[in-house]
């Protein structure tokens, strides 16, 4: 009989790479305790694990006052109170004993990128998340060393716990039809490089652009576009800037926005690329490297943050804040088949180190832990 009873707040659970970290590790961990999961029904009741877990309707929005007064009054009484992400609650609650997980302090790190309601908001919840949580998660050894570095948080008072990746969602496909559909149903071009991510600066989709840009000027992409996924509109929208790049570089005819890309594409979309390119300036963990890695797809990847350490020798490194070394490194992995091939063999090894599986069984021992001490 479970006697722990576990509340955890799952409004993120739709929310890019902290929701692909809820969906796959409250379904692992539900055998070991009463979960309460805070959130939207509608959103929450969709997967099959939530059918007899108790949910408690939560509809504040992310980063607001209202979230601060709503999740105080509406979490219950239990052992430990889980915050997945670092937007914990600062007013009391009925729970002694907090954990948080924190993938990274990009707010703090990029703080001068941050306009002042921004920056005062990220500094006092993301001191409130270390002081008020007896323990916290992370999902790097970086991602450590940075809280401790902009929070002065004691080494000991954190865990790194290295995320997932969905083995059986991403993998080699060898179902023609399947490929065919998915290159159909996006008007995908015969060949392509992939990029996977949002406009965020960090994300430097602007130094790709500018590397695609020569490789195009000295005819060294031959056919080849690059394909952005996401919503062309929240790409334009979040930087009128990258619009106005790629018209005065005339790249658009060499770009394809896919729009929205549901999950399950998106391993086939892998599948077709012929390499992801991966120049971000910041990451925590870093799902996409890993997903195509485990999909066969060679990867070309930003030498900074935590990529490196969770990557290991499995991919090609540039530098992202040079462009024409990004454009190099490119041409490379299209060039080069015995690196290629190389990079290949090494992915599908290095994916296989990260499972849910592992990072629930970690994250139980942790819970356990806290709740024992």
């Amino acid at each position: 009989m479970k006697e722990k009873k576990l509340i955890i707040d799952v409004r993120m659970i739709h929310a890019s790479g902290i929701g692909i970290y809820i969906q796959s590790i409250i379904p692992l961990i539900k055998k070991n305790f009463d979960l309460i999961l805070i959130g939207k029904e509608q959103e929450i009741s969709q997967y099959s694990w939530s059918k007899d877990i108790e949910i408690i309707k939560a509809n504040s929005p992310f980063y607001s006052i209202d979230e601060q007064l709503e999740l105080p009054y509406k979490i219950p009484n239990g052992s430990l109170f889980w915050s997945p992400h670092y937007n914990v609650p600062i007013l009391p609650i009925k729970i002694k004993k907090r954990l948080v997980t924190i993938h990274d302090v990009f707010h703090l790190a990029f703080f001068d990128t941050l306009n002042i309601k921004q920056k005062m908001y990220a500094k006092f919840i993301m001191k409130a998340a270390t002081n008020l949580s007896g323990h916290i998660i992370t999902v790097s050894k970086f991602s450590k060393s940075e809280i401790i570095k902009y929070t002065k948080t004691s080494p000991s008072k954190i865990t790194v716990i290295y995320n997932g990746i969905d083995h059986i969602k991403f993998t080699k496909i060898r179902n023609g039809e399947l490929l065919k559909e998915i290159k159909g149903k996006y008007g995908l071009p015969d060949r392509f490089i992939l990029f996977v991510g949002n406009v965020k600066p960090h994300k430097n989709l602007k130094t790709l652009i500018k590397a695609i840009s020569i490789l195009q000027n000295k005819k060294a992409l031959y056919d080849y576009f690059l394909v952005i996924v996401g919503k062309k509109e929240g790409f334009i929208t979040g930087d009128k800037d990258i619009e106005h790049l790629i018209g005065s570089l005339s790249l658009e005819p060499y770009i394809k926005f896919t729009g929205f890309v549901k999950d399950e594409d998106l391993s086939v979309i892998y599948n077709l690329a012929s390499a992801l390119i991966f120049p971000s300036l910041y990451e925590g963990f870093g799902f996409p490297p890993l997903e195509a890695m485990a999909c066969g797809c060679p990867v070309v990847l930003s030498n900074a943050a935590s990529l490196p350490e969770v990557c290991g020798s499995a991919a090609l490194y540039c530098n992202p804040f040079d462009y024409q070394d990004i454009s190099s490194k490119i041409k490379t992995i299209i060039e080069n088949a015995s690196i290629r091939e190389e990079l290949i063999k090494k992915g599908y090894l290095q994916a296989k180190k990260y499972s849910w599986e592992k990072c629930a069984e970690e994250t139980t021992a942790v819970i356990n832990n806290l709740l024992n001490n």
